[in-house]
């Protein structure tokens, strides 16, 4: 099988039992492809879907409403808040 050129030659040991490699070697003959490119592909994969899970914010419908309400009509600023403003340099 064709193997896919990388620019640096990084390695990753792992230990599986032979059912979960055999497993794996299964599943990259399918898609005829070798062990290491599947393997490298579908983890490459699922860790930016990991990531990507983890960093979006997602709100119940509550505290989207609240969220709302809040950009709508924001409170007053409190001392502290006038005072950081008031540190701020002027931008001309």
């Amino acid at each position: 099988m064709p193997q896919t050129p990388v620019k640096s030659n990084q390695r990753l040991s792992i230990r599986i039992d032979a059912s979960q490699k055999e497993l794996l070697m299964r599943a990259a003959s399918i898609q005829s492809t070798d062990l290491t490119e599947f393997v490298t592909r579908t983890s490459v994969s699922a860790a930016n879907a990991i990531i990507e899970q983890h960093n979006r914010l997602e709100l119940t419908e509550q505290d989207t409403s609240y969220l709302l309400d809040l950009l709508e009509t924001p409170p007053a600023p409190n001392d502290k808040l006038k005072a950081a403003a008031a540190a701020l340099p002027l931008h001309t």
